[in-house]
This record gives structure tokens, C-alpha cells and sequence, in this order.
């Protein structure tokens, strides 16, 4: 004897979206069922009642309102969307204490294993290699740095101590020599690309380089799946993908 469980059913927040559209077609195969497809214009309160799980690739705009929502239903959320100001930021994960929820900048299990592995590296190296991180997406992407390239920010500023305040945004005219502590971030926009991300760690007389590309959205659609199933059930809390993937 064997038991089927039951398809979770979910709520896709941004669905005429790239990666709202992307996501349904990979439900089924993820044994997901889509319930609601919510838009720009519809009324997600409407909706989220019937479903299990709520995934937001919408604008970031749109989120927070979306989290509040999911808190008064009382339903766990996934949230893909990223461009969040820091104050929308700070008030969703405030949030995240009364709802579980998944909050990744990146659903890919390549990037989540990029994360990690310069987590390890720049821990490893520590002082003498200068840290750099550039991503490439396509031309239509509206916000810069992606979302990926943020946390991999995140994850070298924790892993050497540093603030974020550190950061360089690209680099014009005479900006003098490269100091010890700072880390380099740079955005390409153009054609259909995907998503590329590198982080480079360069010393005197060698360089470490760490990329992911992407070449299918099928792989954010479907780790996003992954995590609203994981999410179902979970107590209330703030969670990313390294959770999901069992990597922290």
C-alpha cells in the first residue's frame, strides 16, 4: 500500500510575468497545482483563501502589500521579486514573524551552491584577495544589481566582517588605487541573456573565479516549486534557499 499526497496549490503573484509564466508551466511536473494566477489589477485577497502557498514574482511594489495579505490569511509566501527599497525591505521581514516565508534573491540550486562555495572561499582567503562580483542579465531587467548579486554581497561582507558600506558601483575617472576592503560590483544589461554571475577573487599572482550561468528560467521556476512545497507547514519564519536546500 501507498499514500498520494495531495498537490499543494498555489497562488502565482506576477503571473503574465517571465517568471510567472515559467512557473506554471513547470507546476505539474513539480506536483504543484496552480490555483490562482494574480496580476496587476486583480485583487489577490480574492483569491489567496483557497490556496496553500502564495509565490510573488510581481514588482516591488506589489510585495508588500501581497505579505500583508498572505499574514491576515495566514498563509506562507515565496517571494522571487526583487528592487525592494530598504524600508519595504526591513517591514517584510518584520512580517516574516507571523508567517513562514521564503525570500531568495536567486531559486536556482546552481547559485544557492554559488552562495555557499564563496561563503567557504572568502573565508578561506581572507585578507590579500580582492573581491569583485559582476552579473549580466537581459536587456529588459529593470533593477541593478540583480538580486543575486546582492547576496553574494551579503555573504562576502559576512564572511569578512565588513559593512556594506564598502561596496563600489561600477568605476569612473580618477578613482585612485583599489583599497584593501572595498568589493567591486558591476552590471551588464543586454539581448536575451538569462543570468550570468562572477565573483572574483584576485591576488598577487593568481585569481579564484566563481560563475554560474543560466541558459533555461525553467531552473528558478522550478526551484521556486520546491520551496513553496517546502514552505507548506513550516512555523513562522524568516527563510532562504540555503534552508530549503539544507545547506546552513
Amino acid at each position: 500500500n501507498y499514500t498520494i499526497l495531495p498537490m499543494i496549490k498555489v497562488m502565482i503573484n506576477g503571473s503574465r510575468g517571465r517568471m510567472g509564466q515559467a512557473i506554471a508551466a513547470c507546476a505539474v511536473e513539480s506536483g504543484v497545482h496552480i490555483s490562482s494566477q494574480v496580476d496587476a489589477g486583480d485583487d489577490a485577497d480574492q483569491f489567496i483563501e483557497i490556496v496553500d502557498v502564495a509565490i510573488d514574482f510581481s514588482h516591488h511594489l506589489a510585495t508588500l502589500p501581497l505579505v500583508r495579505t498572505a499574514v491576515a490569511h495566514k498563509k506562507p509566501i515565496v517571494i522571487g521579486t526583487t528592487g525592494h527599497s530598504q524600508a519595504d525591505r526591513d517591514a517584510i521581514a518584520e512580517l516574516s514573524n507571523e508567517i513562514p516565508m521564503v525570500w531568495a534573491g536567486n531559486f536556482s540550486i546552481g547559485v544557492n551552491l554559488l552562495f555557499h562555495l564563496t561563503s567557504i572561499t572568502a573565508k578561506i582567503l581572507e585578507n590579500g584577495y580582492d573581491a569583485e562580483v559582476l552579473e549580466m542579465h537581459h536587456r529588459l531587467k529593470k533593477d541593478a544589481p540583480s538580486g543575486t548579486a546582492e547576496r553574494l554581497l551579503e555573504v562576502i561582507e559576512e564572511a569578512k566582517g565588513l559593512n556594506p558600506d564598502v561596496r563600489t558601483h561600477g568605476r569612473a575617472g580618477i578613482t585612485g588605487e583599489r583599497t584593501d576592503n572595498e568589493i567591486g560590483v558591476h552590471a551588464v544589461r543586454g539581448g536575451d541573456i538569462v543570468g550570468e554571475h562572477t565573483v572574483f577573487f584576485a591576488g598577487e599572482g593568481e585569481r579564484i573565479e566563481l560563475t554560474h550561468r543560466a541558459s533555461d528560467r525553467r531552473i528558478f521556476a522550478q526551484g521556486a516549486l520546491h520551496a513553496a512545497k517546502w514552505v507548506a507547514g513550516k512555523p513562522a519564519g524568516l527563510y532562504n534557499m540555503e534552508d530549503v536546500l539544507g545547506l546552513r
